[in-house]
């Protein structure tokens, strides 16, 4: 049986459109899998179908259609975020199914702790994290031998321990950055409420909602999947290798990961790879860092469903107009990896656009129709898809190309 896979890949500095991408593409296939190839809990992902609007983090972007997803290797697990999300989604009346790669490095309350007192540290010059532990657990994974799989939450006396082995690791790394209050904070209490969690994980994997999985095995014919949709998280310009340091995600997001997934699985199986590029019609950023051009007047409208807000650790959402080299710079690093494959692009939030023109910088400032940017921009697209509503039933292609 031939099988096709679609990879999703954000341009920008994240919150470009991906979720909504994904959704779309799970309705163009019968038996999809959702596979998520990066980042871990700190992703939000909107997907808005007809009435219903959830923000996925700890979920594929097409659980609203009931597509199953893998959360790879490659992503760290928190049992609190995915125990949250799964009970707010429960009370929408939509009962997900997901494969845990028994390898997912897990995030516990300490690496959490430890990565909002250090960002708290750092003052004026935070690193822009979201205060959700990944680059933490990512850390303690690559760097030290304390390590906590997802496999090891079927255990909880192991859990138990390994729980005590992070908390000295954080205790020794807090003193060294001159935090010594740590042993006053109630670790046992916090302790206990992550087993509790592990009793929780075992009532869904005992009724099938999720399973702890071995990666060879999704991608293999044990499972009728025909589709796999991969769900970057981030974007390009985020990324460990080609972002801008130190402001950058302990993450691939380009297409390397995905595609390593597919040749180290089922390269002889997927006949057709097409990549899937997905922005917005403006540039933004959700964190410190370099970001050209913020100070720009951009005159936006439709903007009240924004779902990303102040907050403590990112402070608020920037915006600017979309810069043609930074996208093109984003094409560039992702072609190390994606050379040869079909191209798609995905235009999102067109409908916040006056008169449907987007600002532009090029050689200058400009103004743009947005079917006419993907002509700006190389390689050369299969697609041209725009998005002049929420929804993902409604992204449109625009055959100008």
């Amino acid at each position: 049986m031939a099988k096709k896979a679609s990879i999703v890949i954000g341009l920008g500095f994240g919150d470009e459109g991906k979720g909504l991408t994904t959704s779309f593409l799970g309705f163009q296939s019968p038996n999809s899998l959702v596979v998520r190839f990066n980042g871990g809990q700190q992703a939000g992902h909107t997907v808005c179908i007809g009435e219903k609007k959830h923000v996925f983090s700890n979920f594929g972007a097409g659980t609203f259609q009931n597509i199953p997803t893998y959360w790879s290797r490659f992503c760290t697990f928190s049992p609190s975020a995915f125990i949250t999300e799964h009970k707010v989604l429960e009370s929408l009346g939509i009962f997900p199914q997901i494969f845990i790669d028994n390898l997912c490095p897990v995030t516990t309350h300490y690496d959490i702790l430890y990565n909002r007192l250090l960002e708290q540290k750092r003052g004026n010059q935070r690193h822009g994290s979201c205060g959700m532990g990944f680059g933490a657990t990512i850390e303690r994974h690559e760097n030290s031998p304390v390590r906590l799989y997802a496999q090891d939450l079927s255990f909880p006396e192991i859990v138990n321990i390994k729980l005590k082995s992070i908390r000295a690791y954080y205790h020794e790394k807090l003193i060294q950055q001159g935090i010594t209050d740590f042993l006053e904070m109630p670790h046992e209490q916090e302790d206990n409420r992550f087993l509790g969690y592990l009793s929780e994980l075992q009532k869904l994997k005992n009724s099938q909602n999720i399973s702890w999985v071995h990666e060879k095995d999704v991608f293999s014919d044990i499972y009728p999947f025909e589709h796999f949709i991969f769900e970057g998280a981030q974007g390009v310009l985020l990324d460990m290798d080609f972002g801008f340091f130190p402001n950058v995600t302990r993450s691939n997001t380009t297409s390397k990961n995905a595609l390593e997934l597919i040749t180290r699985n089922s390269k002889s199986k997927i006949s057709d790879i097409n990549i899937w590029y997905a922005s917005r019609c403006y540039h933004t950023r959700h964190g410190a860092g370099w970001f050209p051009l913020e100070n720009t007047r951009l005159d936006l409208q439709n903007t009240e469903n924004e779902t990303n807000q102040l907050n403590d650790y990112q402070g608020f959402f920037r915006k600017a107009p979309l810069n043609l080299e930074l996208l093109h710079y984003a094409l560039q690093c992702d072609s190390n990896f994606s050379k040869g494959l079909p191209k798609n692009l995905v235009l999102t939030c067109a409908d916040q656009l006056p008169n449907q023109e987007c600002l532009v910088w090029g050689n200058g400032l400009e103004k743009m129709n947005v079917s006419s940017l993907s002509k700006r921009l190389q390689p050369h697209f299969e697609k041209l898809l725009v998005s002049f509503s929420a929804d993902s039933e409604q992204l449109q292609n625009d055959n100008s190309i």
